[in-house]
């Protein structure tokens, strides 16, 4: 992705970027807080970030595994409650994914590890309304726009960006299942999730760094190309595709299995609720 020196200072201006603009949000995400928490969520990101802030500033010949710790173990230490481990302990142990650089391989490893770690910890999932609901589509884009659509890493990041922001507008019409906002319960709907809302400010503030550091289109769109060129060509999808510009063809002369017409389809349970249940509330919230 960039040469040895260059990663690391990117990573250390990413970090000092972020707890920038955490603090410039603090209120912010106060307001949001406050509506359906414990109004502590800008201040226990701004008490963090401001601490991980004075660390990082200091770790001029830091490996950018290093960095990315140190954000981990800083957060644990300074920010209290439920948050410093959930938020920092998965940074701490995703940092390791980094730890032969950073390339577009080991980004993605990262992001994983730290979705990985943050819904085990949290005990969350999509649909909870919390920062999950960002995360989770912001790493599957990042994956699949690496990995499948074979784009550099700066216009997958910023395709990430967008799918993290669709999330966090995800999170307003939804009853709250976890933390101090599924109290409210259904009065938890209509307001956004201050733990998806600081995942979007932190995902912005390292888009924008990366884009100081590497080469490559920064277009905040979400979908598959194969759709953004029909769009912008203004051809069907199905040319689109044909024309090499969305997800690999299937073999045409491959047989789809049929199903048996007269096969009963197990029914859902109209009653069960998708997200989880009731008992889930309390193992993790967005604070």
């Amino acid at each position: 992705m960039t040469d040895h020196a260059d990663a690391s200072e990117a990573v250390r201006e990413a970090v000092l970027e972020a707890a920038d603009r955490i603090e410039s949000n603090k209120k912010h995400l106060t307001d949001l807080d406050s509506a359906i928490g414990d109004a502590d969520h800008g201040a226990n990101m701004s008490r963090g970030f401001g601490a991980v802030a004075e660390r990082v500033a200091e770790m001029d010949d830091a490996e950018p595994h290093e960095i990315v710790k140190t954000v981990g173990t800083t957060i644990i230490s300074e920010v209290g409650g439920a948050a410093g481990p959930l938020y920092g302990g998965s940074i701490m142990s995703a940092s390791t994914a980094l730890s032969e650089g950073v390339t577009a391989e080991t980004s993605v490893a990262f992001a994983e590890a730290y979705l990985e770690k943050l819904t085990d910890r949290g005990d969350a999932r999509v649909g909870d309304k919390t920062m999950v609901d960002a995360l989770t589509p912001a790493v599957h884009t990042y994956k699949k726009s690496i990995e499948v659509d074979d784009l550099p890493p700066l216009a997958a990041l910023a395709k990430a960006v967008d799918a993290c922001e669709r999330g966090v507008e995800y999170t307003v019409p939804l009853r709250a299942r976890k933390g101090r906002a599924s109290y409210l319960d259904w009065r938890s709907v209509g307001h956004q999730d201050p733990g998806a809302t600081s995942t979007l400010i932190l995902a912005e503030a390292i888009l924008d760094i990366a884009a100081e550091h590497l080469e490559g289109d920064v277009d905040r769109d979400a979908r598959d190309p194969a759709v953004i060129t029909a769009e912008r060509e203004g051809l069907d999808l199905s040319e689109a595709v044909e024309d090499g510009n969305g997800a690999p063809e299937t073999d045409g002369g491959e047989d789809v299995p049929e199903t048996d017409g007269g096969e009963d389809v197990p029914e859902m349970d109209g009653g069960r609720d998708v997200a989880g249940t009731d008992d889930d509330r309390d193992a993790a919230g967005s604070d």
